[in-house]
């Protein structure tokens, strides 16, 4: 039985399809992303998993029951993360945990979260800067150990080394049998988390990827510089596109695995300085999701 099931799921503002349509199953054990631009109605698919906002259409099962008759008892084993603040301002991040655990009892992993995240839990939430109030977010989303997380961008504010953390903790909840749902529009971030990934884009599920497949879509551009003579034939002849040439050296888009067109390009004695980047999300859409 999969862990969430969603079935024709619609939600429209008006004439705005935030969600049009979709469906997916996520299973018991897995890592799951919601990958799509901003706007694709990621966040808007999240709430109507949590019922806080009503399907115009659609049907929506967690754990086997129906998401919006059984909220109450689902969310006892629901680990949420909003996109948005839904924080007390005038109460310290610990006046938080505090009362989360009056409600689901007392916590054996918020401790370790503070002070691996470096949280103040002192604070009061007015006087945390955004990346904080992200950590206090997901402190109260972690602190029980929950069978399903569902979190909306979890690692956005945060410094490389605790997305690393935060990653850290979602595989090690998965090694446990737990299961995650969690929205991104970070390509980087879904393949090296993710298991697959639900890509949407105007509301509606364009493809679901496995990572090989997203590697695959990976996009690179290569700027290399040369002294003296360019090699512009033999390095645009295994299918590496010539996006620009300029005095000294040219710019490849590269599609997938870059590894060949590096080899070759290291083998040249002249080759001076090499340059790196990754294609956006938004390029990656407009390349292989038009």
């Amino acid at each position: 039985m999969a862990v969430i099931s969603v079935q024709n799921l619609k939600k429209h503002f008006g004439k705005t399809k935030a969600v049009d349509g979709i469906s997916f199953e996520v299973e018991k054990g897995e890592i799951v992303g919601f990958l799509g631009p901003n706007g694709a109605g990621k966040t808007t698919a999240i709430r109507c998993l949590m019922d806080f906002i009503r399907p115009s259409e659609g049907k929506i099962e967690i754990f086997g029951l129906d998401a919006r008759k059984n909220s109450a008892i689902l969310k006892k084993d629901i680990g949420h993360l909003s996109s948005e603040s839904t924080l007390y301002s005038s109460w310290t991040g610990q006046e938080h945990i505090n009362f989360l655990e009056k409600i689901r009892g007392v916590s054996q992993l918020d401790e370790e979260l503070i002070q691996n995240l470096k949280f103040d839990a002192h604070k009061k939430v007015s006087a945390l800067s955004t990346g904080n109030r992200r950590k206090l977010g997901i402190i109260l989303a972690l602190m029980h150990q929950p069978k399903l997380l569902i979190l909306d961008e979890p690692t956005v504010g945060l410094d490389p080394l605790l997305q690393n953390y935060i990653y850290e903790i979602l595989k090690a909840q998965v090694a446990k049998g737990n299961t995650v749902l969690m929205s991104s529009h970070n390509l980087a971030e879904v393949e090296k988390i993710c298991d697959r990934a639900i890509v949407l884009k105007e509301g509606k599920i364009v493809t679901v990827e496995t990572m090989s497949d997203l590697r695959a879509k990976k996009i690179y551009t290569i700027y290399a510089y040369f002294e003296g003579n360019v090699p512009k034939k033999e390095l645009t002849a295994d299918g590496a596109e010539l996006i620009k040439e300029f005095s000294g050296g040219l710019a490849l888009k590269v599609k997938g695995d870059i590894k060949p067109l590096i080899s070759k390009l290291v083998d040249y004695k002249n080759l001076k300085d090499l340059e790196i980047t990754h294609a956006s999300l938004e390029e990656v859409f407009m390349e292989f999701y038009k």
